[in-house]
């Protein structure tokens, strides 16, 4: 049975509960790629203007042609949008809470000089990118990857939405432009280093990235402070998801 699109429900029901007008939505994409940048995806809607766009769904069920083609009618029809990056050396830096925090300030502000959010839905169970967030809590989800207090988070109310890719429309489209602009920097990085796969692997660690690796040590735009090779000296950290292909 196919599973239902995501719909303005979740949108409606903050907004009607907060008081708010403009909902934002935000989605990331690459926490376990061995290269390549944390990349955030960010919308704001008024869910009582606009309509279900029926063609959305989480970034991770279409095809890339499918997404790249929805692109435009995204950004059409939000508000106000934007992505942001946090770069490979950034990660290393920080680590990866703080950088995912960092990628989502930069997708936020961009946004927000057209319109600013009243509240906002984040897709996951943890929230990353408000400065509320307990240290805590993140410490002991993704034990060794940074101080999270390192990035001042987001100033406005933000409500976490498990599955909030599969559910709200609006979660559904910022993930779409998250993947799609971090898709289309590995495919120009790939251009640049060949040897890695990353066209098809995108920076995730398949074994045919690994055995580049191996070959010809890494890049620029690798994770250095994770564990690229299994067992290799120098290393310290392995992402969770590491392997799996997007």
């Amino acid at each position: 049975m196919a599973a239902l699109p995501p719909t303005l429900l979740h949108e409606k029901a903050l907004a009607a509960y907060g008081g708010h007008r403009f909902i934002g939505a935000a989605d990331e994409v690459g926490r376990g790629p061995l290269a390549g940048p944390v990349s955030v995806g960010y919308v704001v809607i008024d869910p009582s203007a606009v309509e279900e766009l029926p063609r959305v769904r989480d970034s991770k069920l279409l095809s890339d042609t499918i997404r790249h083609e929805l692109v435009p009618l995204i950004k059409s029809w939000a508000t106000a949008w934007g992505v942001g990056h946090a770069s490979a050396a950034e990660i290393d830096a920080l680590g990866l809470v703080p950088a995912l925090r960092l990628a989502g300030l930069r997708a936020t502000s961009a946004a927000h000089r057209t319109q600013m959010a009243d509240a906002v839905l984040l897709d996951g169970n943890l929230d990353w990118l408000s400065s509320t967030v307990q240290p805590t809590l993140l410490e002991s989800a993704m034990p060794g990857f940074g101080d999270p207090q390192d990035i001042d988070g987001l100033q406005i109310p933000v409500q976490t939405l498990i599955k909030g890719d599969l559910l709200a429309v609006s979660i559904a489209a910022a993930s779409i432009l998250a993947k799609v602009e971090r898709d289309d920097l590995m495919d120009g990085y790939d251009r640049q280093y060949p040897a890695y796969g990353w066209m098809k692997n995108k920076g995730y660690g398949t074994a045919a990235h690994r055995a580049g690796i191996i070959e010809h040590g890494a890049s620029e735009y690798h994770r250095k402070t994770w564990q690229l090779i299994p067992k290799a000296p120098g290393t310290t950290r392995k992402a969770k998801g590491e392997g799996k292909t997007p």
